[in-house]
């Protein structure tokens, strides 16, 4: 899998690359990371990658030419590597937002070109020239894309096979398909009391069905009580067995309300 990544500030990914699950993913070659800087295919002394908008307005807009030749050299490269063809990606508020299902599509494709606006926006001939899908990470604004870039990257990264350090740990995610999509339920560990907290008693127990179970109804009662669309999906999907409904009811003759 490889990802290229345009943006004017490169710097920013040094400290994501060199630690933790994404180091190890680069150095043991599950994922490839390359940055590229539009300002390296601008014309002129300055190197100028913006300008201001037609018809007058705050900010600067990004220049389409810069970002076309920037991703020419990106294909060239790519097919001079034999590399699959990618998508081009832009991080837009008007993009979809991203979730664990797109997430999970990303993981099992070869990588994508992906593109860090920076200011008011990128000109809107380059995006209906060259860009394939616009995601955003939800209802709010970022000064550039490179957050966004990173938050694609990690949450693709640790669902290749062979980059975490257990292989099942992701399966029991918030909103995995293998927990039916709920919010995954709370954990602990060591000392069993701290600051006069103790661990619930089922963790103890050693009996592993009861401590399923346990992790279970923590799972349907927190999507209940936060996400209760997660919780509804759930049961639209099949995914509720008799057991987590009798468990919902019993919450709901607790609280009051509808589970």
């Amino acid at each position: 899998m490889r990802f290229d990544v345009i943006t004017l500030f490169p710097e920013l990914f040094a400290p994501f690359v060199s630690s933790g699950v994404t180091r190890r993913a680069y150095e043991s070659g599950h994922v490839q990371l390359r940055l590229w800087n539009p300002r390296d295919y601008s014309e002129g002394n300055y190197r100028r990658v913006d300008d201001r908008p037609f018809g007058g307005g705050p900010g600067m807009v990004m220049m389409a030419e810069p970002l076309a030749l920037c991703l020419e050299a990106i294909r060239a490269e790519r097919a001079g590597g034999e590399a699959t063809p990618a998508p081009v990606v832009l991080f837009s508020p008007i993009g979809q937002a991203l979730n664990h299902s797109a997430v999970a599509g990303w993981a099992a494709s070869s990588g994508a070109v992906l593109v860090c606006g920076r200011y008011e926006g990128v000109d809107q001939r380059f995006i209906d020239a060259h860009v394939d899908c616009q995601i955003s990470l939800g209802d709010f604004v970022l000064s550039g894309g490179e957050i966004a870039a990173m938050a694609l990257i990690d949450a693709v990264t640790r669902l290749q096979p062979g980059v975490l350090n257990d292989e099942g740990s992701h399966q029991f995610d918030s909103f995995n398909p293998a927990i039916d999509g709920l919010l995954d339920c709370p954990y602990y560990t060591r000392p069993e009391t701290w600051r006069g907290q103790a661990v619930p008693a089922q963790m103890l127990s050693g009996h592993h069905a009861d401590i399923e179970r346990w992790r279970r109804e923590q799972r349907l009662s927190l999507t209940q009580a936060l996400r209760p669309a997660l919780l509804a999906a759930a049961r639209a999907a099949g995914g509720l067995t008799p057991a987590d409904e009798a468990f919902l009811a019993g919450l709901a003759g607790t609280t009051g309300s509808p589970p």
